[in-house]
């Protein structure tokens, strides 16, 4: 059997995005959850919060790792599979990724270990400072990979110069049309994915009867987290479309499974887009609702797959997992305002069900968040800079055999840790809790006996 070695090296920078997004999805998110724990023990004194504190600690160290360790594989991409990327654009993107590593990654690493190791070391003060870095640090992160990955949508403030791009108004590159609709939806997205995280993760302990004297406070601040969250996105992304709209207009063609140009374009809930008949099989869908939706005009023209021929995505894949985002969006929504109300119960009795839906949410903001990069990432093509450098023509010129094996090692390398991480997340979740009576009774006896404050230990929330 022959393959396409293209084909390959897609496939492969692909596994290797969605492994690596999986974690900075959840680190983005969590670290400013930390800071919120810490400043809630800081101005309350109440344990509970410290407890909570130290024991997502070590889950965000853990998340934090791989991202590293997987965001590492993906610059080596650049060089291995994709080697005429950095050639045409290495003068944009090698000073984004760059700034990354400068104002982020070091920030992050080097405070992340006082969070980590500073119990009973250092102050509350410098614990406080250290999660406020971390936040920053990461948040920053986010920034400077997204402004690259949105001039990779846009591309504004550059020039060619001998097939070569180069730069002209930096402002204009990082602050590119599309930057300020991704960086918020895609910062909110991890805020969402974190708060059902630690929601789920929660829920699952108290299912278990391992829960701590924080636990409860812990699935509040997620459901509560989410609820304000679900509906801020549903907003922004619909800003976010708009943007889309203007400036890629085949890749909202392919989301809505639109092929001729039309005004007054119906909304597509569901079908089966066919390329080869241009047309979208056994499809149920709203008339005009596509056009307002988009233009907020009933009769706002769409432009159809047509206008683009060679020059769209691939329609199918970019349709159905736009779909899955906003089924997962919508379901957060639900869920989210559902278990605030449910939560306000007293008796925990009552919100059995609200833990066993919890506990299958937990990894939901994955979903979402994969099939919105799928969205993003294949809804590009056939560009790797759009309207500048075909995706084809910037690929390595190696044997098919090689990338395949590549391909395999990788998928079982992260198989393995993904595997791994979630046994991990397990582990820790199942520890039992110690009661906050008891541990205030051992703190007694320690300040009695003059020795050091007893210490949590894992599971203490």
């Amino acid at each position: 059997m022959d393959f396409d070695p293209f084909l390959l090296s897609r496939i492969q920078f692909a596994a290797n995005i969605s492994f690596h997004i999986l974690f900075p999805t959840i680190s983005i998110g969590l670290c400013w959850i930390l800071l919120y724990f810490r400043t809630r023990f800081t101005l309350s004194g109440n344990q509970d919060w410290e407890f909570a504190y130290f024991f997502w600690v070590k889950i965000f160290a853990l998340t934090f790792a791989l991202g590293v360790v997987s965001g590492i594989t993906m610059s080596f991409q650049f060089g291995t599979n994709w080697p005429g990327f950095m050639e045409k654009a290495g003068n944009v993107a090698g000073p984004l990724l760059g700034y990354e590593v400068l104002t982020a990654f070091f920030l992050e690493a080097s405070f992340l270990g006082i969070m980590l190791f500073g119990k009973d070391r250092v102050s509350n003060r410098v614990h406080l400072i250290s999660s406020i870095l971390v936040a920053v640090g990461t948040t920053f992160s986010a920034f400077w990979i997204l402004s690259l990955n949105s001039w990779m949508q846009t591309p504004d403030g550059y020039s060619i110069e001998n097939g070569v791009v180069m730069v002209e108004d930096w402002w204009d590159i990082i602050f590119n049309p599309s930057f300020p609709y991704r960086l918020t939806h895609m910062l909110i997205a991890s805020l969402l994915t974190s708060a059902f995280f630690i929601a789920g993760v929660s829920a699952w302990r108290a299912r278990q009867n391992v829960d701590g004297p924080a636990t409860w406070k812990v699935i509040k601040t997620g459901v509560f987290m989410a609820a304000v969250l679900s509906p801020i996105q549903i907003f922004v992304g619909d800003l976010h479309g708009l943007n889309t709209l203007e400036y890629q207009p085949a890749k909202i063609a392919a989301i809505e499974g639109i092929w001729e140009t039309e005004r007054g374009a119906e909304l597509t809930l569901f079908g089966f887009p066919d390329e080869k008949s241009g047309k979208t099989h056994f499809k149920i869908a709203i008339p005009k609702a596509a056009s307002f939706i988009l233009t907020h005009d009933w009769d706002g023209e769409i432009k159809g797959l047509n206008e683009f021929e060679g020059e769209h995505p691939p329609v199918a894949i970019v349709f159905w997992a736009f779909r899955v985002m906003v089924g997962i969006g919508f379901l957060m929504l639900i869920v989210s305002w559902w278990s605030v109300f449910s939560v306000s119960k007293k008796s925990k009795k009552d919100n059995q069900l609200m833990l066993r839906i919890l506990s299958i949410m937990t990894f939901s903001g994955w979903v979402a968040v994969l099939a919105g990069w799928y969205v993003t990432e294949i809804g590009r093509q056939p560009w790797i800079v759009s309207g500048i450098f075909l995706t084809e023509d910037v690929v390595a010129d190696h044997p098919a055999g090689m990338v395949l094996s590549t391909l395999i090692a990788y998928l079982a390398v992260y198989g393995f840790l993904l595997i791994s991480y979630i046994s991990t997340l397990r582990y820790l979740s199942s520890k039992p809790a110690r009661s906050l009576l008891t541990l205030q009774q051992k703190a007694q006896e320690s300040q009695a006996m003059h020795t050091h404050p007893i210490k949590t230990v894992e599971g203490d929330s």
